[in-house]
């Protein structure tokens, strides 16, 4: 099954993008290779099962099983051990990629509230864009009464674009809701 927004961009934007920037070939079209969800979680060394709860909703929201991030190295002011789990992250390609951006875009973005539309100033010089959300309660998937604490999360939107303008072409044809300049 094709997701809705493979599908757009194949038909629409892809083609759309050679125009505009006259790409000599198709090879040379921004497109998203990867999604990267990640959350910190530095309560996990006082408090470990904060670290499933919150493993579980990631993995409800990406609609695949995140991995946990362990430390590198010994911090005693921070009360961290080498090994000890702080963090979970999320790769996601494909279509479970599409389909994350689809409910992202359409779904969790307009239900922030008070929402304004996202900052296009967040690449980082080579198409990439960067977004951090405070909750998680703006999916659909989360239920409200089962989560025990608010927590947000970054996400990292990875193109293959070479130029800021390029990627946010792409992401702005895709629909991402950016703020008006």
């Amino acid at each position: 099954m094709t997701q809705r927004l493979k599908k757009q961009y194949l038909e629409s934007i892809h083609p759309a993008l050679i125009k505009e920037f006259n790409y000599k070939n198709t090879h040379q079209v921004p497109k998203v290779t990867k999604v990267v969800l990640n959350r910190g979680m530095g309560e996990a060394t006082q408090n470990p099962r904060s670290m499933d709860t919150s493993l579980h909703e990631v993995s409800v929201i990406a609609g695949q099983k995140g991995v946990v991030t362990r430390s590198r190295q010994s911090i005693a002011s921070f009360k961290l051990r080498e090994e000890m789990p702080i963090g979970i992250s999320v790769t996601l390609r494909g279509d479970r990629m599409y389909s994350f951006l689809d409910r992202l875009i359409n779904l969790a973005l307009p239900r922030i509230r008070d929402f304004q539309g996202i900052s296009s100033t967040s690449f980082d010089g080579r198409g990439n864009y960067n977004l951090g959300l405070e909750e998680q309660l703006m999916f659909p998937e989360i239920e409200y009464d089962k989560i025990d604490r608010i927590r947000g999360m970054d996400i990292s939107i990875v193109t293959n674009s070479s130029t800021d303008q390029e990627g946010l072409a792409l992401l702005k044809a895709f629909g991402m809701p950016f703020k008006n300049q």
